[in-house]
């Protein structure tokens, strides 16, 4: 394949002027290619189109979007306009991703394996990240697996192709997005991509997320001879049916065939099972008031977070699901040892509920009103008494003092960096918020 731009060629952002080079090929797509390049000091991506694709229009957007703003850090935002006068087109360069980001591709071809912090990080990143930029009043318009990157580590996320942003209601090009994400009223025609068939499109990516399966592929699928246009338009647009659907059974996952939807199914609490439900019910049925919302997927991401308990037979991590426990302590057994799931303490405040595990840290997210999925640093952590190993404490790691209170009424001072026991019936005054430890 012959490249558009030789490693040292030199472009100019039109902009700033500053010259930038191109330092080598990282790959291409069906609009352009895609380089490392370096300007002003800064390691940089630059993306140079095809002269199909560089069209006025296209430069329009880009203008705008520049105009505008990222969204946020999490979106590789294009950054300035490139070209030179000895190459017909235009460029434009953009944050360069960090090696530690892997493809969502690479999750679903197991070359990585993340664990379900990761995972729920990194949903709670994308749907904020999402919310963000449809209320700048943009449309993404091809949310697919393809165009995010996640630390499998961290559950950190970056957004790429953000060049095909538009503003909501004002899109004239012809991406309508990537099959089996979009929407059912874009695949029958009766649409163009909106916020609307984005929530869509961020539901089908959340799905493929954590149970490593499409929502609509399930029976009707595998009994299709083939996969034609027609047969996808009828799957996908048409005749679409949740294979988790609670009244419609007509497409549910085969127990052979689809055996990875099957076993994360019932991995997860039922609260983020009936936010998949009603994205894919009342979210087919009515595309303008029943989808679920980027702020709710967001909410039960961070719930999700706070859910996680590990099994103390094989280590794997579990779900505390509030909604299906008994009163017995030992209310569930491990998804993969099958052995029965002991509970550690848990601080509930107010409607929130976080499992004390050896490892919980609160957040500002936690434990200040203002501060909402702020998840920046940690303002507490779960430590080990320095001489008694069979003592735990909540340790202040934030500039505040606390004050906690005991089940008889005693008032202590929690000053930063130092504990207090994790004791049934606790109370801890956080400043902004009361907690209470349970068991």
């Amino acid at each position: 394949m012959n490249q558009i731009l030789e490693p040292g060629r030199r472009v100019r952002t039109e902009s700033s002027g500053m010259v930038c080079e191109v330092e080598g090929f990282l790959g291409g797509g069906g609009q352009g290619e895609v380089y490392r390049a370096k300007a002003g000091g800064q390691n940089l991506a630059l993306k140079w189109y095809f002269p199909a694709s560089a069209t006025s229009e296209q430069r329009s957007a880009l203008e705008t979007l520049i105009r505008m703003g990222s969204p946020s850090q999490r979106f590789l935002w294009p950054l300035e306009l490139v070209s030179a006068s000895s190459i017909k087109g235009y460029g434009y360069i953009m944050p360069l991703r960090e090696a530690r980001y892997k493809s969502i591709v690479d999750m679903m071809k197991r070359r990585i394996e993340p664990g379900f912090r990761a995972l729920a990080t990194a949903g709670l990143e994308l749907s904020h990240s999402y919310l963000q930029l449809h209320a700048k009043g943009l449309c993404y318009r091809d949310i697919s697996f393809g165009n995010v990157f996640f630390d499998p580590d961290s559950g950190e996320v970056l957004i790429c192709d953000n060049d095909n942003v538009a503003v909501d209601g004002q899109s004239v090009s012809g991406v309508y997005g990537t099959p089996r994400f979009m929407a059912p009223e874009i695949v029958t025609g009766e649409t163009v991509p909106n916020t609307q068939t984005d929530l869509f499109s961020l539901a089908v990516l959340l799905f493929y997320i954590f149970m490593m399966h499409h929502p609509l592929e399930g029976k009707k699928e595998l009994a299709i001879k083939c996969l034609d246009l027609p047969a996808m338009r009828k799957l996908y647009g048409t005749e679409p049916v949740f294979i988790f659907d609670p009244v419609d059974t007509s497409n549910a996952p085969d127990p052979v065939q689809h055996k990875n939807a099957l076993l994360f199914w019932g991995i997860y609490p039922e609260f983020l099972r009936e936010l998949f439900i009603k994205a894919f019910t009342e979210g087919i049925r009515d595309p303008q008031h029943g989808r679920v919302r980027e702020s709710n997927w967001r909410a039960a991401m961070a719930r999700l977070r706070d859910s996680i308990i590990y099994c103390g037979n094989c280590k794997a991590e579990n779900f505390y699901d509030a909604d299906a426990m008994t009163v017995s302590r030992q209310a569930a057994s491990c998804w993969s040892c099958r052995q029965n799931l002991r509970l550690p303490p848990r601080l509930r405040i107010g409607r929130n509920l976080v499992m004390l595990n050896h490892d919980t840290q609160l957040f500002p997210h936690h434990v200040d009103d203002e501060k909402r999925y702020d998840f920046s640093q940690p303002v507490a952590t779960i430590a080990q008494h320095p001489t008694d190993p069979n003592i735990w404490g909540l340790k202040n790691l934030s500039s505040n003092n606390w004050s906690s209170t005991n089940r008889k009424g005693e008032v202590s001072d929690v000053w930063p960096g130092r504990s207090v026991t994790l004791a049934v019936g606790t109370r801890i005054n956080f400043g902004q918020v009361e907690g209470e430890i349970g068991f």
